[in-house]
């Protein structure tokens, strides 16, 4: 094991940490660490990141649930559309895509380009989201569900982490509370659950079947983020994790220049 990959590993406990810490984001990094510190492809650092955030995800939600603060209802009426888009791309779009998506003279856009530069866009809204403080909205208590905004959000919030291989917690939270009326606590808590299906399923149906996957790698590196999220939890009781978290968003917004740089200046 070399310098790197020692990184890479400890890396791992961070993200977990930082999930422990702040509730949730720390798992974009997922992706960034498999491609840089160990040099994993873009199809296999998006589907290894499906299952590394749906694991955290699911450590995360359980742990709501005891507090009895996941609506197992809602859980479900967004998370099927989610699912189905997830499973769709993995399965069959992500697969199918060239290496080379298009070219202009002598510069060629790359299927890695598409999927990473998609991801480091996306870490934009994500870390702006972080700073925001999220506003209890006045509600009548009562979970009234618009269906077919709900399907199409979910097809999309799904088919986004399965092209990226992230969460997308900043979508689902916000359509949560406008689509259904959900308390703002209920909605972080029953994203977490969303979260964790559509990834692990997703992983599951569209790449444990198409690709071949370093099962010892993936479970190590897991475990090593899940260890993360307990020491982060506990930390978390002697440290403000909400001043912690707009620090954490402007390392997101650094970590998708970073991206954008690697990607098409470094990499042409």
């Amino acid at each position: 094991m070399d310098v790197i990959e020692i990184f890479g590993y400890i890396s791992a406990l961070i993200i977990g940490v930082s999930l422990g810490l702040i509730g949730g984001g720390g798992s974009i990094l997922a992706v960034p660490v498999l491609a840089y510190l160990f040099s994993v492809n873009e199809k296999l650092a998006t589907a290894y990141s499906l299952f590394i955030v749906g694991a955290s995800a699911l450590v995360g939600g359980l742990k709501q649930h005891f507090k009895g603060l996941v609506d197992w209802r809602t859980a479900i009426v967004f998370g099927i559309p989610a699912i189905i888009g997830v499973s769709l791309v993995r399965h069959f779009v992500v697969p199918t895509l060239p290496n080379i998506l298009f070219k202009i003279e002598n510069f060629e856009f790359t299927r890695r380009m598409g999927m990473f530069g998609l991801f480091a866009l996306l870490m934009i809204p994500a870390a702006f989201s972080m700073q925001k403080e999220r506003k209890e909205k006045e509600t009548t208590g009562v979970i009234k569900y618009n269906y077919p905004l709900i399907i199409i959000e979910g097809l999309v919030v799904g088919a986004i982490t399965g092209m990226i291989g992230a969460g997308g917690g900043f979508l689902i939270i916000p359509a949560l509370v406008i689509l259904a009326s959900v308390k703002m606590k209920i909605a972080v808590a029953t994203s977490l659950i969303i979260i964790a299906f559509k990834s692990l399923i997703g992983f599951f149906l569209g790449d444990a079947f198409t690709m071949e996957i370093d099962w010892k790698f993936l479970v190590v590196f897991t475990s090593i983020s899940l260890v993360g999220i307990f020491i982060g939890s506990y930390i978390g009781n002697f440290i403000d994790g909400k001043k912690l978290k707009k620090s954490f968003s402007y390392f997101i917004f650094a970590m998708s220049i970073l991206i954008f740089y690697m990607e098409f200046f470094i990499k042409q």
